[in-house]
């Protein structure tokens, strides 16, 4: 399967402790998906998680919803655990997708002067059905995500500052 790469990185006002606590939380991580968008069809996705809360190695973390009115879900495993650092997680088993396929995400928290340097990345495949669906849209939908992932962490360090 070709997989395609997308990251960005942004600077964000907060000890790498206090950033890696924050993107640590799938509810924070993925909260872009649980609100009504036009990159979301006007639908939305659940977050769940299990005991370990997508917060250590083999943890899972599931999430289902309806975009432009089709059911869709993925389950998401923890492969890399390492705070304050780094985490990785990835897709597994059978996933309802629309416009990308499977897919490999990582945080890194570096410390920089006046904070924290965040990165977020994404390593995906196209769709198993629909593949042009995945060709037109799959670098528009990756960018999008990680930029939401950036901003909210951003956001909520912002706010804390005033």
């Amino acid at each position: 399967m070709a997989m395609h790469h997308y990251e960005e990185s942004a600077l964000v006002h907060a000890a790498p402790k206090k950033l890696f606590a924050f993107v640590d939380d799938p509810l924070h991580l993925s909260s872009h998906m649980g609100r009504p968008s036009w990159m979301m069809g006007g639908g939305r996705m659940k977050t769940e998680t299990d005991k370990g809360r997508g917060q250590k190695v083999g943890s899972h973390i599931r999430m289902g919803g309806k975009i432009f009115g089709i059911r869709l879900f993925l389950d998401e495993v923890v492969t890399q655990y390492n705070p304050p650092r780094v985490k990785t997680w990835e897709t597994v088993g059978n996933l309802r997708l629309l416009i990308i396929g499977h897919y490999q995400m990582s945080v890194k928290v570096e410390p920089h002067e006046g904070g924290s340097v965040l990165r977020v990345s994404i390593d995906y495949g196209l769709p198993s059905t629909n593949v042009w669906l995945g060709r037109l849209f799959g670098r528009t939908y990756a960018k999008w995500c990680v930029s939401q992932m950036i901003k909210s962490a951003y956001e909520h360090f912002e706010k804390q500052k005033r």
